[in-house]
């Protein structure tokens, strides 16, 4: 980790482990996928968006002087993570892992420095909480009004959106430099301590990809030990019928 600034890592989305989207509708039809694309677009746009706006708060405007502060998907697209490598692990290994352009943060710009490094961190899962809050609330009411039963396409895209945006929360709150979890981490630890979990960093992507590669299933476990909880969460508090928390909760 550099002393006087650092890069917030990208929301990085994972999929193709059949087991871990058994309760995701399907997304053969267009219209779903159209609209399910557009709603994991917009949760990793305003992942980044979130660092860069609490960022300029705490008094480093770089995101901001770079255009990062946007819903525009297009300033925090990276031709290699967000592109090219999802697509190529999608074709040879079945899985992909991918993820939007890095903002820059200054964190000597910032009247507390170590304090502002973990709140820009929190802010992008924070991001994805209440998105993922706002899409069961959405998806409740409709359920309740009757606008839509539980087969309706627009079901889907706002089941989709809930499940994607508590993944990427959680995804990216695992203690694994450069993830946003550990910066949080970082917050806590002190002196030798902070240096050399700090120094995961130049290997995090790596052990990120062997965690995949060699212990998918075991690591997979981790998350849903994570996910499943916010999920019974969020359908509790925003009043989700039964009959549908019985068909797309894990028991």
């Amino acid at each position: 980790m550099c002393e006087d600034g650092w890069e917030s890592p990208p929301p990085r989305l994972i999929v193709g482990d059949e087991g871990a989207w058994e309760n995701v509708p399907s997304l053969m039809d267009a219209f779903t996928l159209t609209g399910s694309i557009a709603i994991v677009v917009f949760g990793i746009t305003t992942h980044e968006a979130a660092h860069a706006w609490v960022a300029d708060r705490l008094g480093d405007p770089t995101a901001r002087l770079m255009g990062r502060i946007t819903l525009n998907p297009l300033p925090h697209i990276d031709l290699f993570m967000t592109i090219l490598l999802p697509l190529f692990l999608l074709m040879t290994a079945g899985f992909a892992i991918g993820g939007a352009k890095p903002v820059p943060v200054q964190t000597h710009r910032m009247r507390n420095p170590l304090q502002g490094m973990a709140l820009v961190a929190i802010a992008g899962p924070l991001s994805n909480f209440l998105q993922a809050l706002f899409w069961a609330g959405l998806l409740s009411f409709f359920l309740h009004a009757g606008v839509w039963d539980m087969e309706s396409k627009g079901i889907d895209i706002l089941l989709i959106g809930v499940i994607v945006n508590v993944v990427l929360m959680v995804f990216n709150l695992v203690p694994i430099p450069p993830l946003d979890g550990s910066r949080v981490v970082l917050y806590f630890l002190r002196g030798e301590a902070r240096r050399s979990y700090a120094q995961l960093e130049r290997y995090g992507f790596l052990i990120i990809l062997g965690l995949f590669f060699l212990a998918r299933d075991s690591f997979w476990r981790v998350l849903e030990a994570g996910i499943n909880p916010v999920l019974e969460f969020l359908f509790w508090i925003t009043s989700m019928p039964e009959a549908f928390q019985a068909q797309h909760l894990v028991a």
